[in-house]
């Protein structure tokens, strides 16, 4: 083939790939409703726990009623349940002992403990990331790439994110690495039910975490071309923050089996592992959260997550469809961590 055929046939490739892509991020993924309009001027990095806008260290009205889950000896007030320096731990037998910045983050830097977000467990929630389990190296390198602003939102509504290269800048090399030895001691559980589905309940968005609605706004919708993820317990998670009470993933219908041809085509398992439970430094993704997933792909296939692991999957992710990132995020969400 003449070089110069070679490059147009490559141009006219880039163009068809580029046609294929999302446009936009996906508004589900980030915890929107609506789509993100490109014309808005980007959210300041503050919000805390949620993705939209909620604050992670917002305390609630005075209040002296002690709350219990089942299971725990504990009994904690709303405004010790979602204290930004210091939240309450539930299940403190769950764990390893938590190092300080997991615990009570730094409040003279402003560092919110990473167990408010996250939970003590490491579990974490849609709206954040599960990093309960992730290798020590990927951590380390997560948190640089935060630090050296190579990972950003293609939302720029999501808050948390700013929150998270706010804390990356000013956390200590000692207290990242303590960190990461903490998460990644603990494995990873399962802790999302995926169902296939026409119909889901309809939802509020309360800081980028999608709730069942209740009462007069309660009912069902059509799914679409969507991945709602809920948890099983409005109360137990949102009002509680307990990290026993896991969430379901409902995906369209059929999107299981296209999942597993895109994740086949994809190699996904060259890098993840045959069971994608991680391989060496690459973390496991089975049984992970699908929108975390779907908003990371997105994110490096539009080069606002970049670094040198990142340019590895962009050439993955680089000719996939919407489609394709709903289906294989459900796909590999409903595999056995």
């Amino acid at each position: 083939m003449k070089p110069h055929t070679a490059l147009a046939l490559l141009a006219l490739g880039v163009r068809v790939v580029a046609a294929q892509q999302p446009a936009s991020p996906p508004a589900w993924a980030y915890g929107f409703a609506t789509p993100l309009d490109p014309n808005a001027p980007a959210a300041p990095g503050r919000g805390g726990a949620g993705g939209g806008g909620r604050g992670a260290v917002q305390q609630a009205a005075p209040d002296t009623t002690k709350h219990t889950v089942q299971g725990s000896s504990g009994a904690f007030t709303l405004a010790q349940v979602r204290d930004g320096f210091g939240p309450a731990d539930w299940f403190p037998g769950d764990h390893p002992a938590m190092p300080p910045v997991v615990a009570q983050g730094r409040r003279d830097a402003m560092i919110t403990a990473c167990s408010l977000c996250h939970y003590p467990n490491g579990k974490g929630r849609p709206e954040n990331a599960g990093v309960a389990g992730l290798p020590y190296e990927y951590f380390m390198k997560t948190m640089s790439d935060f630090k050296n602003d190579a990972r950003k939102s293609a939302d720029t509504r999501k808050t948390n994110t700013g929150r998270m290269i706010q804390f990356a800048k000013v956390m200590t090399d000692d207290e990242i690495k303590a960190a990461a030895t903490y998460f990644s001691s603990m494995k990873w559980t399962p802790w999302i039910k995926v169902v296939e589905t026409d119909t889901v309940p309809k939802t509020r968005i309360a800081g980028g975490l999608f709730i069942v609605a209740e009462g007069a706004a309660a009912g069902t919708e059509p799914i679409g071309q969507r991945i709602i993820e809920v948890p099983e317990s409005s109360e137990q998670t949102e009002t509680l923050r307990n990290p026993r009470s896991s969430f379901i993933a409902y995906v369209p219908t059929g999107s299981l089996k296209k999942g597993e041809a895109v994740a086949t085509r994809g190699q996904c398992a060259l890098c993840h592992g045959t069971a994608l439970q991680g391989l060496g430094p690459v973390p496991g993704i089975a049984g992970r959260s699908p929108s975390y997933m779907v908003r990371q792909m997105f994110d490096m296939q539009h080069g606002t997550r970049t670094g040198s692991w990142s340019e590895l999957m962009k050439r993955v992710v680089g000719p996939m469809t919407a489609d394709d990132m709903l289906n294989v995020a459900a796909y590999v969400a409903s595999r056995m961590p």
